[in-house]
């Protein structure tokens, strides 16, 4: 089984940051979170399936919830996010 630690060095590797006070892995050059939910409970193969599918071409953000976050907390990330 990967542990938390090993997902964290497959982000980091990939170029994501996480951020403390949101509890997301972030990437604002691919334009993609994870929350660190989603890291916690899907496996090393799907996270890096994740991680090289591509954003769509709209310039909006890809988030990796468990969950589909609502419109407002996509709104929300993706104004913080810039």
């Amino acid at each position: 089984m990967t542990t938390i630690a090993t997902k964290k060095q497959i982000l980091e590797g990939a170029g994501y940051v996480y951020s403390f006070d949101r509890e997301i892995y972030l990437n604002r050059t691919a334009r993609k979170v994870f929350s660190l939910e989603f890291v916690e409970d899907h496996s090393e193969a799907e996270l890096k399936a994740r991680i090289i599918a591509p954003v769509p071409s709209s310039g909006a953000w890809d988030f990796n919830f468990n969950s589909e976050p609502s419109e407002r907390v996509k709104r929300d990330l993706s104004a913080m996010l810039g």
